[in-house]
């Protein structure tokens, strides 16, 4: 077994001297063919494989996280449209022996709707196209054949997808496999065979396929989650999550380090599994639109209990508290009193032991104390957690509804 390359004569030295390659044979471009010593000096030289077989195999080009990571987008404006129905057919019937076989030209097929489905996989409306056209239906076709219906045209949309068409709502998608009809695909037209008549034996008249449904949509995205973390930057939410869950948000020693919100599943013993959404920090105004402001409050209106995550480095710790509810609070009526707990984080610093006797007593409740970077008592945190999914859980199945699952 040979492999050739194209080398000058001139370079026929060099490659004795590596020992790769030998001109002691000259190939001709015909397989199976040597050519004379006297022939061109352009020539291809052999070279052996098992040179070849120690050479390492060429890697992949790593791309950098900065490409791997896609950016997060929770609203989108899109343009759906239905697909064309096909076009009747006028033409009559063709047989041996039979002059006037009568109309048989067949009906066009419908054009394909478009629908938005609910994909668990899909975490983000960025893979969503600003506008969609259905596919169209087939003409009709002679002895009273229809034409073939458009197929369906589907947009994966992640969970909790809100559709607007204006102020108006038309669906929730909040559970995986939910369907909404975006856009109705066009009727198809009518054959000759339609418009057969007593009056009228031999009808010419067909029409066109009906235009689909068009529509534009606001697609709003706002997570899924049971619980929500909400604290002030740099409080260590996604470093609690990142401890709590197998979700890997950024970390880092300046503010506003999660731009995008981060979902994390905690696995129970029972088999139970409870998610948990990060969400940037919020700042005193963000009720008014500052910091990341109203873009990501959104994201914890389903949460049905919350955790508010305090940085017990700070002094009086417990005003963050106040301020976290008051902007809950104004951006939505009733988001604050949902059931709740109080985590007390970064409690493995030595300024923050210290104010946590007096953070007790000015909440007048238990705070769960914890160090999300050391890991100091996380457990307490998940027992606590678990009781309040299953009290969330007892609730929905009083009210008769199916509680949310992961």
């Amino acid at each position: 077994m040979i492999r050739s390359r194209l080398f000058s004569a001139r370079s026929w030295p060099v490659l004795e001297a590596v020992g790769c390659w030998t001109p002691l044979a000259r190939v001709s471009p015909r397989p199976g063919r040597l050519l004379p010593q006297h022939a061109s000096p352009r020539l291809l030289s052999v070279s052996c494989v098992d040179c070849t077989k120690h050479q390492e195999p060429p890697r992949k080009k790593l791309l950098s996280e900065k490409k791997l990571k896609r950016h997060f987008v929770d609203h989108r404006r899109v343009l759906v449209r239905g697909g064309r129905g096909g076009d009747g057919v006028s033409c009559f019937h063709s047989e041996p022996r039979k002059e006037f076989g009568g109309p048989d030209g067949g009906d066009g097929g419908y054009g394909g709707h478009v629908i938005l489905r609910v994909d668990r996989q899909v975490k983000s409306l960025s893979s969503v196209l600003s506008q969609y056209q259905g596919f169209d239906g087939g003409a009709g076709g002679r002895k009273n054949c229809f034409g073939r219906s458009g197929a369906i045209l589907y947009i994966q949309v992640p969970v909790g997808t809100l559709v607007k068409e204006g102020n108006k709502v038309l669906a929730d998608l909040s559970h995986p496999g939910d369907e909404f009809i975006a856009a109705l695909g066009g009727a198809g037209g009518k054959g000759n065979r339609f418009f057969l008549a007593n009056s009228n034996r031999a009808p010419t008249t067909c029409t066109p396929g009906q235009p689909g449904q068009e529509r534009v949509l606001f697609l709003e995205l706002k997570t899924v989650a049971h619980a929500g973390l909400v604290g002030f930057p740099n409080a260590g939410k996604s470093s609690l999550l990142r401890a709590i869950s197998n979700a890997r948000p950024t970390v880092a020693s300046y503010p506003f380090t999660t731009l995008n919100p981060h979902v994390g599943v905690v696995h129970c013993e029972d088999h139970q599994q409870i998610a948990v959404a990060d969400i940037p920090g919020i700042v005193r105004g963000a009720h008014q639109n500052r910091g990341l402001g109203l873009a990501f409050l959104r994201h914890i209106e389903r949460c049905p209990f919350l955790l508010f995550v305090l940085d017990l480095s700070v002094p009086e710790p417990w005003t963050q508290l106040d301020d976290l509810k008051y902007e809950l609070e104004q951006y939505r009526e009733g988001l604050s009193e949902r059931p709740h707990a109080v985590v007390a984080n970064k409690v493995d610093l030595p300024q923050a032991r210290a104010q946590l006797p007096q953070l007790q007593a000015r909440l007048g409740r238990e705070a769960i104390a914890l160090s999300a970077a050391t890991g100091e008592n996380l457990e307490g945190l998940l027992l606590h957690l678990k009781e309040l999914h299953d009290d969330h859980v007892a609730a929905e199945l009083e009210r008769g509804r199916q509680p949310l699952r992961w």
